[in-house]
């Protein structure tokens, strides 16, 4: 798996040297609520979850700033977990909050759609965010992604909540269609 780059961005693999810069932005309690995961307590809390989220898993990337080489957050395709359909991806991000809202996750996001419709030839990429998470929701529909609806009470973030879940998908039809525009 090769680098992905942007005008801004490289997305390369995630190393285990990574570790400061992901513990930087994931202890941040607000970055981590809004995906579920609660804020990190330690680096080595950081680098266990690493190994079993980022470390060595095929389209995973940091996101690192080209102006400053730093690791800014992480975004990677998974298999979805509300589908049976071995040709479906899941989409999903983080990013340090000190990052937000200046269109870097956007780019990062609309980099890996590409890759995975143009290099896994992915039928169909999905998102979920929590009804609550409007820049999150931003981002998906910024990259063309069509909202499916929600389910509701469908996950028990770390904190015990029950949360509702918007679903949004794109198929390589649909995404192939928006280019050509």
């Amino acid at each position: 798996m090769g680098n992905i780059e942007t005008a801004r961005l490289v997305l390369r693999t995630v190393e285990e040297s990574d570790a400061e810069d992901i513990y930087e932005y994931s202890r941040n309690p607000n970055v981590g609520i809004t995906a579920g995961w609660k804020p990190h307590e330690s680096i080595e809390e950081t680098r266990v979850i690493m190994k079993q989220i980022f470390i060595g898993q095929e389209n995973i990337f940091g996101i690192v700033l080209k102006e400053c080489n730093k690791l800014i957050g992480t975004i990677g395709l998974m298999p979805d977990p509300r589908r049976e359909n071995p040709k479906a991806m899941m989409i999903g991000y983080a990013v340090a909050e000190e990052h937000w809202g200046k269109g870097f996750m956007t780019e990062a996001a609309n980099a890996v759609v590409s890759y995975g419709f143009n290099k896994l030839a992915l039928d169909l990429i999905s998102c979920t965010c929590y009804p609550d998470n409007r820049r999150s929701w931003r981002v998906i529909e910024k990259c063309g992604f069509y909202h499916e609806g929600s389910l509701r009470q469908c996950e028990v973030r770390f904190d015990g909540t029950i949360m509702d879940m918007e679903c949004f998908s794109i198929t390589a039809e649909e995404w192939k269609n928006q280019k050509t525009i």
